[in-house]
C-alpha cells in the first residue's frame, strides 16, 4: 500500500498555502468548522455515520451493516460498501465539496463529518483501500512554523479546524474488522463517556433503518436491529422484539422546470423519493407515532404532527436541520401529499381515518404546508368505504356519514343517501377525522328527510326502526328529531311521525264503532321505537291515555250541547278505567267527562259528588257542585267513578312538576308569592272555598281522618295548611289567630285555641301556632306593640331574641316597642340594651332587650332601627380608681379555680367609694368596678364572657370555699 494513497500532502500544502496567502481565509475556516460541529451537528453523529454507510452500501450495491462499538477507548464505526477513495477523502477535508453525486444517496454538502469532532480531536478513516487521519495537535503543530498564522492560533485559544489537514495513517494501522469494508476511528475525548453516547444511539436506531433504505443492519456494541421490508410492510427485529410498519414508496424525477432553479451540483441529482411510514401492531392496525419530526431522509428539526412519517429526498439547508424552501421543496411535497391516500388504502377501511391530520395548530411552517396538501388530496380520492354491499369506495368530498352509531342504519339506508359512508364509521373515535375532511354528519333529522316519500313495505320500516333503536336512547334531543319518522298505518296512510300513533292489539267495540281518529300502526311494522318516540300500545291503559280518546273526554260536554251522542264514549271510559284500576286524581283529564247528574242534565265529573257522600253537608248552601244521577252510581263501583274525577270526599290536586300557579285553586298566586321558593310539588285539597264557615271542625275531622287529603294537611309549607291557616274559621276567627294550648312560649302574644274538637297534631297542621319560630317577624313586632295584651317577661325577652335573627329588609320598623317594664312605648323614646351595666343609667322603661345574651343587640337594634343604649349614655365618674391586676384579687383567682376560668389577663381600676353604675367599661375598654364582690363578680363574667354565671362568680368571691359553690 502506497505509504499517501489518496495524495494527502498535496492536500495539506494546497489548504497551508491558501492560509498563509490570506490569515482570513483560516478563521473562516476555523469558524465555519466550529458552526458546523457545535450548531447544526452537534447531535447527529450517529445519524451521519449512519447515511455515509448507507451511500456506500448503495453505491457499492451490496446490502448495508454498520456496527458501531467502542474499542480500546475509541468509538469506531465500520459499515460495509465503497471503498474511500482521492475524492472521498478531499471531500472530507472541505467544507463544502461533497464527493457523493448519484441522486439515490442522502450526502449532500461533505460537511457532515463534521459531526465526529463532537467527540474526538483526532479522527481516523481507515479503509480497505487505504486510510487518513485528522488531528487537532498535529494541525496545531503545523501553524505553529508559520509565524502569521500562529498569531491566530493564538487569538483562538489555541482552537484551531482539525478536518481541513489530513495525513496518510500509519501502515501499521490495521484495516476495517473481517466483514466490512471501512471503519471510523474516534479516539473520545476524556470528557465523553463512551457508554453513555452507545445508549443514547439505541434509541435512533428504528429512525435510521426507515429512512435510510441502504442499510439493512445497524449494530450498536452488543446489540443488534434488522428490517426486513416486505409488500409494504417493514419489520424492524431488535433486542426488545419486533416492530411493526406500514410504508408505501414512491420515487420520480423532477421536472426541468424545477431543476433549472437549482444549484449546479444539485441538478444533477434530480431524482426524488417519498416514503410514507406508520407504526402499526401485529394484526396491522395503526399505532400513534408518540412526536414526530420531518425525515429528509434524516431526521431534521422541523417538527410534524401527521400521523404517519415522512421520509423524502427534500432539499435541506446546510445544517440538515431546516428544510430549504423554493421550487424543488414544493415539488417533493406535493409528490408526498399525492402518495399518501395509497398509504390509506393499505389499511383495513375502519382504521383508515386514524391516518387523516387531525385541525390543531401546525407545529411548524412546513408540517401546516403538508397537513394543508394532504388534506386536499385525501377530500379529492376515493378511499373511505361505502354503505351496502358492492359499492365503489367514497370521495370525502362527495361522502356523508351517520352521526350516532347505529348498527344496520347505513345499509338500510344506502340507495336513499348518495355517498353514505359505511355504519362503522359513525362512531366517536371517526368524529373528528372525517370533520376534517369535510365529511358533513346526517343527523336523525337528515335520516328522517331521506326517508320521507320513499315506498318501502312495512317489513323495511321495521328493520329501520330496530336500526334507530339505539339513537332513542341517547337524549332528549335527538329523540325530537327522530319525532318526524314516518310509520305506515294499517289503513295504507303513512302518519308523519309515531306521535299519537296506537300500537294496539285489538280495539273495543265502544272504540271501533267510533270515529275518533285513532291511528294504528301496521301489525309488520310496529316495534318499540315508535313507543319511545309517542306511540302509544293499544292495551287498556294505552288507549285510555291516547291523545284522541283524551281530546273526545275534553269536548265531551261541548259535543253533548252540540247534540252529539257520547253514550258509547262514556261507557268506554269508564270500561277502561275500570280494566286499569286508575285511583282518583291520577288522570285529572277525566274530569271533563260528561255524566249525567240528578236533575238529568250533563257536568263535568269532576263537578258531581256521590249520592250520599258525607262531605255534601259540609258545603255552603250556593255550592256549585251537583250530584251524580242513581242510574250512573249504581252501573259502575265507586272506584270507577272517583277515578273519572266524581267527588265522594274532598279531591287533591298533586302536580310534582308545577311550573306555576295554574291548578285552579283559590288564592293560589298569592300562596305561590309567599313562598321564599317555588314549591317542587303541588299536593293540595281541593274545593276548600266550598266549605261553610260553622262545618269547619267537622271538615277538618274529615280532611284529617282521610290518607288521601291528609298528607296535603300537613305537608310543610304546602298550599291546604296556608290557605286553611288564613281562611277556615274555628270560634270566629282564622286557625293562624290562635295559639296552642300547651304553646308557653306564645303566652301573651296569642290567646289558646278554643276547644274545638280537634286533636293538637291537626291544629298544628293548620296554622295554630305553636311557638316562636313559627310566628313572622312582622306578626310579631305587631303584637309585641299591642297595649292591650299582658306578656309575660321571659316571652317577651325570648321574643326579641327571635327578632334578632329576622332579615331587616323584610320588615318595617314598628312605631311601637315593648320595653323591659313590659309598658308600650313609641319607639323613638327607646334604645337597645347592649351592655348589662346601662340598666343603672337608662330607666327600663326606656330599654328594649333580647335577655343575657348582649351579641344580638347590634341586630336587635338594626331591626327596630333604635340607637344601641351604649350610645345614649356619657357616663361621668369622679373617681379615678386605682389599676388591680385580677391576678392580684385572691378571691377572684380562688373563683375562677372553682369554676375551671382562666384568671383574665391585664386588670381593672377599682373604685374605693360606691359608684353609680357599681361597673362599667369606659369608652376606651378599661373596664370598672367599685370594690365590692357583686360589682367585680359582673365585670368578671362580662370580661370572661360567663355573663350566665355572675351570680356564682359574686358568691364564690364573697366566699371562696367550695361550700359555697356546692350549695
Amino acid at each position: 500500500m502506497s505509504a499517501d494513497p489518496f495524495g494527502t500532502a498535496a492536500l495539506r500544502e494546497s489548504v497551508l498555502a491558501g492560509w498563509r496567502s490570506s490569515p482570513t481565509r483560516f478563521r473562516e475556516d476555523a469558524n465555519a468548522e466550529e458552526d458546523l460541529y457545535l450548531g447544526g451537528y452537534r447531535d447527529r453523529l450517529l445519524v451521519e455515520l449512519a447515511q455515509n454507510a448507507a451511500d456506500a452500501a448503495m453505491t457499492a450495491g451490496v446490502a448495508g451493516v454498520l456496527r458501531v462499538s467502542i474499542v480500546d477507548g475509541e468509538l469506531r464505526a465500520a459499515n460495509t460498501g465503497a471503498l474511500l477513495d482521492a475524492d472521498g477523502v478531499a471531500a472530507l477535508a472541505s467544507l463544502r465539496a461533497s464527493a457523493k453525486h448519484s441522486g439515490h444517496v442522502v450526502g449532500r454538502f461533505g460537511v457532515g463529518f463534521a459531526a465526529v469532532l463532537t467527540v474526538s480531536d483526532a479522527p481516523r478513516v481507515v479503509s480497505r483501500s487505504g486510510g487518513v487521519e485528522f488531528s487537532a495537535a498535529r494541525t496545531a503543530e503545523e501553524l505553529a512554523a508559520v509565524p502569521e498564522l500562529s498569531a491566530r492560533v493564538a487569538d483562538r485559544g489555541g482552537r484551531v479546524p482539525v478536518l481541513r489537514l489530513a495525513w496518510p495513517v500509519p501502515e501499521t494501522e490495521p484495516g476495517p474488522p473481517d466483514g466490512f469494508d471501512t471503519e471510523v476511528r474516534l479516539p473520545l475525548r476524556s470528557d465523553v463517556d463512551g457508554q453513555a453516547l452507545l445508549a443514547g444511539f439505541a434509541d435512533q436506531i428504528v429512525d435510521l433503518l426507515l429512512s435510510l433504505t441502504g442499510l439493512g443492519r445497524i449494530e450498536i456494541g452488543s446489540s443488534g436491529w434488522e428490517r426486513a421490508e416486505t409488500d409494504g410492510r417493514v419489520e424492524l427485529h431488535g433486542p426488545s422484539g419486533v416492530g411493526h410498519w406500514l410504508v408505501c414508496r414512491r420515487s420520480g424525477e423532477l421536472s426541468a422546470e424545477v431543476t433549472s432553479r437549482l444549484g449546479v451540483e444539485a441538478r444533477t441529482r434530480p431524482h426524488w423519493t417519498v416514503c410514507w411510514a406508520v407504526p402499526i401492531s401485529g394484526d396491522g392496525r395503526p399505532r400513534p407515532l408518540e412526536s414526530d419530526v420531518l425525515h429528509a431522509p434524516t431526521p431534521t428539526d422541523e417538527r410534524m404532527s401527521l400521523p404517519a412519517r415522512l421520509i423524502a429526498t427534500l432539499p435541506i439547508e446546510p445544517s440538515r436541520r431546516r428544510l430549504a424552501p423554493g421550487p424543488a421543496a414544493d415539488a417533493v411535497l406535493a409528490e408526498a401529499a399525492r402518495s399518501y391516500p395509497d398509504l390509506v388504502r393499505r389499511l383495513e377501511p375502519v382504521d383508515r381515518t386514524e391516518l387523516v391530520p387531525r385541525p390543531d395548530f401546525p407545529l411548524s411552517e412546513v408540517d401546516g404546508r403538508l397537513r394543508d396538501l394532504v388534506l386536499d388530496e385525501l377530500r379529492a380520492a376515493r378511499w373511505l368505504p361505502p354503505a351496502g354491499e358492492d359499492r365503489d369506495e367514497v370521495r370525502p368530498a362527495g361522502a356523508t356519514v351517520l352521526d350516532l352509531p347505529a348498527p344496520g342504519l347505513a345499509d338500510l339506508l344506502a340507495d336513499a343517501v348518495p355517498g353514505l359512508l359505511d355504519g362503522a364509521l359513525a362512531g366517536p373515535e371517526h368524529a373528528k377525522a372525517l370533520a376534517a375532511l369535510g365529511v358533513p354528519r346526517l343527523r336523525p333529522a337528515g335520516v328522517i328527510e331521506a326517508v320521507t316519500g320513499i315506498d318501502r313495505p312495512p317489513s323495511w320500516w321495521r328493520q329501520l326502526y330496530e336500526a334507530l333503536s339505539p339513537l332513542a336512547e341517547l337524549d332528549a334531543g335527538v329523540r325530537e328529531e327522530l319525532g318526524g319518522l314516518p310509520v305506515p298505518l294499517l289503513d295504507g296512510h303513512t302518519l308523519p311521525g309515531p306521535r299519537g300513533a296506537l300500537l294496539v292489539d285489538e280495539l273495543l267495540d265502544e272504540l271501533s264503532d267510533m270515529d275518533l281518529g285513532l291511528r294504528v300502526v301496521h301489525p309488520d311494522a310496529a316495534h318499540p321505537l315508535l313507543l319511545r318516540l309517542g306511540a302509544r300500545r293499544g292495551g287498556p291503559e294505552d288507549l285510555l291515555d291516547s291523545p284522541p280518546l283524551r281530546d273526545a273526554v275534553e269536548r265531551s260536554l261541548d259535543d253533548v250541547e252540540s247534540g252529539v251522542d257520547i253514550t258509547g264514549l262514556v261507557d268506554a271510559v269508564l270500561r277502561l278505567v275500570s280494566e286499569v284500576s286508575a285511583r282518583p286524581g291520577e288522570r285529572p283529564w277525566l274530569g271533563a267527562l260528561a255524566l249525567p247528574d240528578a236533575a238529568g242534565d250533563r257536568r263535568r265529573a269532576d263537578e258531581l259528588a256521590l249520592p250520599g257522600s258525607a262531605f255534601l253537608d259540609l258545603l255552603a248552601g250556593d255550592s256549585p257542585l251537583g250530584v251524580l244521577a242513581d242510574s250512573v252510581a249504581k252501573a259502575w263501583p265507586p272506584t270507577v267513578l272517583t277515578a273519572v274525577g266524581v267527588l265522594d270526599s274532598f279531591a287533591t290536586v298533586d302536580d310534582e312538576e308545577p311550573a306555576g300557579p295554574d291548578h285552579d285553586l283559590p288564592d293560589e298566586a298569592e300562596w305561590w308569592d309567599s313562598l321564599a321558593e317555588p314549591p317542587t310539588r303541588v299536593l293540595a285539597v281541593r274545593d276548600l272555598d266550598l266549605i261553610a264557615d260553622d262545618a269547619w271542625p267537622r271538615a277538618l275531622r274529615l280532611l284529617a281522618g282521610d290518607p288521601v287529603t291528609w298528607p296535603a294537611l300537613r305537608q310543610p309549607g304546602g298550599y291546604t295548611s296556608w290557605w286553611i291557616g288564613n281562611n277556615a274559621v274555628l270560634a270566629g276567627a282564622a286557625p293562624r289567630f290562635w295559639r296552642l294550648p300547651g304553646a308557653g312560649a306564645l303566652a301573651g302574644l296569642y290567646d289558646p285555641v278554643p276547644d274545638v274538637g280537634l286533636p293538637e297534631s291537626v291544629l298544628a297542621a293548620i296554622g295554630v301556632r305553636g311557638a316562636l319560630d313559627d310566628v313572622d317577624a312582622s306578626d310579631l313586632l305587631a303584637r309585641l306593640g299591642d297595649p292591650r295584651r299582658e306578656i309575660p317577661p321571659g316571652v317577651l325577652l325570648r321574643a326579641y331574641a327571635t327578632l334578632a335573627g329576622a332579615d331587616p329588609a323584610e320588615v318595617d320598623p314598628p312605631d311601637r316597642v315593648r320595653t323591659l317594664t313590659g309598658d308600650v312605648r313609641a319607639a323613638e323614646d327607646c334604645a337597645v340594651l347592649d351592655e348589662p351595666w346601662l340598666l343603672g343609667l337608662v330607666p327600663d322603661d326606656r330599654l328594649v332587650c333580647a335577655g343575657d345574651d348582649f351579641t344580638l343587640a347590634p341586630a336587635l337594634a338594626e331591626l327596630l332601627d333604635l340607637p344601641l343604649a351604649s350610645e345614649t349614655v356619657q357616663l361621668t365618674v369622679d373617681s379615678a380608681g386605682e389599676w388591680v391586676g385580677w391576678a392580684e384579687l385572691g378571691a377572684v383567682v380562688a373563683a375562677c379555680d372553682l369554676l375551671g376560668l382562666e384568671v383574665p389577663d391585664g386588670g381593672l381600676l377599682v373604685h374605693d367609694e360606691p359608684t353609680a353604675p357599681p361597673w362599667w367599661v369606659d369608652r376606651d375598654g378599661a373596664v370598672h368596678a367599685s370594690d365590692s364582690a357583686d360589682a367585680l363578680a359582673r365585670a368578671l363574667a362580662w370580661l370572661t364572657d360567663r355573663w350566665a354565671d355572675r351570680h356564682i362568680l359574686a358568691a364564690l368571691i364573697t366566699d371562696p370555699e367550695p361550700g359555697s359553690y356546692l350549695a
